[in-house]
């Protein structure tokens, strides 16, 4: 059986979406999404009618935002997040988001052609923070292989 690797990251924002200080973000998330689905290794990712997922709510505080994403495998989200324009976006994140107090990222393994849910990931995101990492739920920090 064949396995994919799930994302699931989570950040409120300092200011609402349409505030100023937050452009540099926003008007660059088509760009940041559209490398995302050009690198390697990509194969799907959350998105409302906008083509971004900012718009889809997370929870019922609206500055809460959430980029969830499937890839092939550990190497190729890590390739996309820290070796593109993207790391740039995650240097300067605290412009843009309150610094997290908790587990704000979490990835799992799914089965080859699985979409997951927005429930699914927090779910998950939720385990992790709970419980640690596992099989079910880790991190970066510490991957856990399928």
């Amino acid at each position: 059986m064949t396995y994919h690797l799930a994302q699931l990251n989570v950040a409120r924002l300092l200011f609402d979406l349409e505030d100023s200080r937050i452009d540099e973000f926003r008007n660059n998330l088509d760009r940041i999404n559209a490398l995302a689905e050009s690198t390697k290794g990509f194969i799907w990712r959350l998105k409302g009618d906008s083509g971004n997922a900012t718009e889809i709510p997370v929870a019922p505080d609206p500055m809460i935002v959430a980029n969830m994403s499937v890839w092939k495998n550990v190497d190729s989200l890590k390739a996309f997040a820290y070796e593109t324009d993207h790391v740039e976006f995650l240097r300067k994140k605290k412009l843009w988001f309150e610094k997290p107090t908790g587990q704000y990222m979490v990835l799992w393994w799914i089965k080859e052609g699985h979409q997951p849910s927005l429930e699914e990931g927090m779910a998950r995101l939720k385990f992790l923070e709970k419980n640690g990492p596992s099989k079910k739920a880790f991190s970066f920090r510490k991957i856990v292989e399928p």
